[in-house]
């Protein structure tokens, strides 16, 4: 089931390519990996950031509340007002910028300050991902758009397995600032590599604010955005409550919970590469496969989370499931978006981060309610469930009005 836009370009280039970039490939998703171990870092250092600043940590999640707003607000604005930067350049700027951010999240003062830093790191994810996905789309040999746009997510995923991981370890045995010392280094080392290895983009036609505003006209960029901030939701809704899970619910001991946290990323990585590989086969069926298949996995991880091994599955495929929609709504929203795609393409991490959110939000009122932690799971297969049928409205709604 393939949409009618699907086959359109996603980016004006001076030659087909029939070879990889694999040095700018490797800087584009050198900035995922650094903008994944940030946003994610700091879930697994509340109690020490709580302890530090001496707040509780409930209040001490408004730090991660203040990185998911940076990305719903930066996302658009950048986007936008950078419309007539040179892309490269751009692309410069938001990781210098994206480094700022963490420096001065090393040395808030005050958790006020700490508040605003985590804040303005949070700004240039989205444009950073949308630009970076333009970029590889532009750099891949023909045919292979959402490879090369699934290349430059793998690094968020890849923070899961490896920065995550490594950052949070860091910050419990040394102090939290030394894992944001960690991100700030990363941030520094992809400038210098998109400096050195990724070219001018001389491809890409520069626009301006009110062409790349025209994105937020379209109603399929407007549906292709909802389902992802409604059926991405489902992961994060489990994700979210996945240590207390696993320790209640499971029976697992504390100590193996980076394990299957690292499962978890692993899958992440896995649904990456599948998600960009299905999408260049068809890009509408490659976001079907993967809202269906989170549908199954999340409505079966209710059951399998009442056992140590099955629930390290479960998590496993919960991060591959969700992870492979990713490639196929990023290159989406390139297609439908026309002469706005820089837009469109930040906007996708601004409802997935409005996914995170949502999810969690959601997930945490079912346990509130006493339901326990296996009813996350149903609230996320639930929200899949949503995902389909929005996406079969959206499909629909495409061929409909090309007839």
């Amino acid at each position: 089931m393939t949409s009618p836009v699907a086959t359109q370009p996603t980016a004006p280039v001076e030659a087909e390519r029939t070879d990889w970039h694999i040095p700018a490939m490797l800087a584009l998703a050198l900035g995922g990996f650094g903008i994944g171990t940030t946003e994610f870092v700091t879930m697994g250092l509340l109690p020490d950031i709580a302890g530090a600043m001496g707040v509780s940590e409930p209040t001490a999640g408004h730090a991660v509340s203040a990185y998911a707003l940076g990305v719903v607000v930066g996302a658009p604005l950048i986007a936008a007002l950078c419309a007539r930067v040179a892309r490269k350049r751009l692309l410069v700027a938001l990781m210098v910028a994206f480094t700022i951010g963490n420096v001065a999240t090393v040395i808030a003062p005050t958790f006020a300050t700490l508040v605003i830093a985590r804040f303005l790191a949070g700004l240039p994810h989205g444009a950073y991902f949308g630009v970076a996905s333009l970029a590889a789309a532009t750099l891949a040999p023909v045919g292979q758009r959402a490879k090369a746009v699934a290349a430059v997510m793998l690094g968020l995923s890849a923070a899961n397995v490896v920065g995550v991981p490594s950052a949070t370890w860091l910050g419990q045995h040394l102090g939290w600032r030394d894992a944001f010392v960690v991100v700030a280094v990363i941030g520094s080392a992809t400038v210098a590599a998109l400096l050195r290895y990724v070219p001018e983009l001389t491809g890409f036609r520069t626009t301006n604010p009110m062409t790349e505003l025209g994105a937020l006209r379209r109603s399929q960029v407007l549906l292709t955005l909802l389902v992802g901030a409604v059926g991405f939701g489902g992961m994060f809704a489990v994700y979210t409550y996945i240590t207390t899970t696993l320790t209640d619910v499971s029976g697992m001991r504390a100590g193996l919970v980076p394990v299957v946290l690292m499962l978890f990323g692993l899958g992440m990585v896995a649904g990456n590469i599948i998600g960009g590989v299905l999408a260049d086969r068809g890009v509408d069926l490659a976001i079907f496969a993967a809202l269906a298949a989170m549908v199954v996995i999340l409505a079966g991880f209710v059951a399998a989370a009442h056992n140590p091994y099955t629930a390290a599955l479960g998590a496993f495929l919960i991060g591959a499931s969700g992870a492979a929609l990713a490639p196929g709504l990023q290159t989406r929203l390139m297609d439908v978006a026309a002469d706005a795609q820089t837009l469109a393409a930040a906007l996708n991490h601004a409802a997935l981060n409005i996914a995170n959110a949502a999810g969690a939000w959601l997930g945490g009122l079912v346990i509130a309610a006493g339901l326990g932690y296996t009813a996350p799971a149903t609230v996320g297969a639930g929200l899949a469930v949503l995902g389909v049928l929005l996406f079969t409205f959206t499909v629909w709604t495409s061929r409909r009005t090309s007839e």
